[in-house]
């Protein structure tokens, strides 16, 4: 697939220790087909894009059991992605970490793990139609990931996956079995932020079904969280100092007014805010407040936040963050990297095809008649489940390494300008987006491919101009 002084192999190499030498080579194998796949990524098209040699040295179900039946953990995949984030950070510098869940779309009723949940990209928060809540069949993940800033555009920042569990509805495991998304989410926290040096900063970022009891109480003092507030949270005075009186001393002081209170409180003034949000440069109305949120945060004091939009075209919102010396422009700027996340998980999905793989399915033995049919999935025990838990750790593994290889090895200027060249209705386009990363990599995996042999130096240049567009064409 590639030579060894390649640069993308050189990023691989710093995953071998978790494999045995067979399974490594059916991952690096996997992973070039995976990038050069323009198609529908199932298993099969990936072996026939990945290496011609490949495919003929290997039985082609070598590479189907390197999901099923191969040793190897997904939580060493991220810790291996975790260690190569934190050489590219510079030392000292704070660690975001964003957590969320994102939902694999199936089909088919023999799939493991597979339940019906909450689509939120089919479902509507307002309109004509008002809201509207719909559920799809598939699996639920929930991944944690670190943000890493652009070289190119401090402003700005991409997620990079390091966590990943299955989430199973509570129908659809045994009760033993069963974790609601905030355990799964403190678990991979837990895990991570025991892997990162002391003397950097981390900072978690969650959204509403995340500011919860469940991860801010259980995070370490070190760990800051920033997260949205209920407009109606029940706020509170901290504590006053211990009397001379008996009994147990209190734990929160008088309550105080909650965010929609304090919105509309005349008595405090609104200030005028311009955030660098997304950015871009964003003009706010802010209030502020110490207190106790004490049914989240427990004891730890917290720094709320309202915002309000001058023109109105946003509702009110509130924030908090457990630090509560950090500033309200900070604050704002390090929420804002949530939706970095969202960005990540519509990049794996649209370009590496996060949803295509049907690995899990079971087919009947031949001659045994169809049962009849009832609804929801019929899983066939714990056939599939393994693959199910190991190819989207893969592919998301997949999506971090082609980041961290073109923040090493990429050239942001020249790939706009060949995207503006091949577009030039994009005029405000001045940096590469997550397709022209990957067409980058792309672009280098075929020259290592057909141009690892010096005698074909002379054509490099003629079949790199073509590439795309015979990319393109396909």
């Amino acid at each position: 697939m590639w030579t060894e002084a390649s640069s993308f192999h050189g990023l691989l190499v710093n995953l071998s220790p978790i494999f045995t030498e067979p399974s490594f080579r059916n991952f690096t194998a996997l992973i070039g087909g995976w990038l050069l796949c323009t198609g529908r990524r199932t298993i099969s098209r990936v072996i026939q894009v990945s290496s011609l040699q490949a495919a003929a040295m290997k039985h082609h179900s070598s590479f189907y059991r390197f999901f099923s039946r191969a040793v190897w953990n997904s939580d060493k995949l991220g810790e291996c992605i975790l260690q190569l984030v934190l050489e590219v950070l510079p030392e000292g510098f704070r660690l975001v970490l964003t957590v969320d869940d994102t939902l694999c779309r199936k089909g088919g009723a023999h799939i493991w793990g597979g339940g019906m949940h909450h689509d939120g990209v089919r479902s509507t928060y307002g309109g004509a139609s008002g809201a509207m809540k719909l559920l799809s069949f598939g699996h639920n993940w929930v991944i944690l990931c670190v943000c890493i800033p652009f070289p190119w555009n401090e402003k700005r920042a991409i997620a990079v996956p390091v966590g990943f569990r299955l989430y199973r509805s509570k129908k659809m495991c045994a009760v033993r079995q069963y974790r609601k998304r905030t355990e799964l989410a403190r678990e991979l926290v837990e895990s991570v932020v025991a892997r990162i040096p002391g003397n950097r900063q981390v900072i978690l970022v969650g959204d509403t079904e995340y500011a919860c009891c469940e991860i801010v109480r259980n995070l370490p003092r070190t760990v800051i969280f920033v997260g949205p507030m209920n407009m109606g949270a029940a706020l509170y005075d901290p504590p006053p100092p211990k009397g001379t009186n008996r009994g147990r001393p209190r734990r929160k002081g008088k309550r105080i007014r909650s965010p929609k209170q304090l919105i509309a409180d005349n008595r405090t003034r609104w200030k005028k805010r311009t955030l660098v949000l997304y950015g871009k440069e964003v003009k706010v109305l802010t209030k502020t407040q110490v207190c106790l949120w004490y049914t989240v945060a427990g004891s730890r004091l917290v720094r709320m936040i309202v915002t309000r939009d001058p023109k109105g075209r946003i509702e009110d919102r509130a924030y908090f963050v457990t630090d509560p010396a950090m500033g309200v422009d900070e604050i704002a700027r390090t929420f804002a990297l949530r939706w970095t996340q969202e960005e990540m998980h519509r990049n794996v999905k649209q370009h590496l095809g996060l949803e295509d793989p049907q690995n899990g399915w079971w087919r009947r033995p031949k001659g045994r008649r169809r049962n009849k049919k009832i609804p929801g999935p019929q899983p066939h025990k714990q056939r599939g489940s393994r693959a199910v838990e190991r190819t989207v750790p893969f592919i998301l593994t997949t999506y971090s390494l082609v980041v961290l290889w073109y923040l090493a090895n990429g050239n942001p200027r020249d790939d706009v300008a060949r995207a503006r060249r091949r577009a030039p209705w994009y005029r405000d386009k001045t940096e590469p987006s997550f397709g022209d990363t990957l067409a980058a990599l792309r672009r280098h995996l075929w020259a290592e491919r057909n141009f690892s042999d010096p005698s074909a130096e002379q054509g490099a240049a003629k079949f790199d101009a073509a590439l795309m567009e015979w990319l393109c064409a396909a």
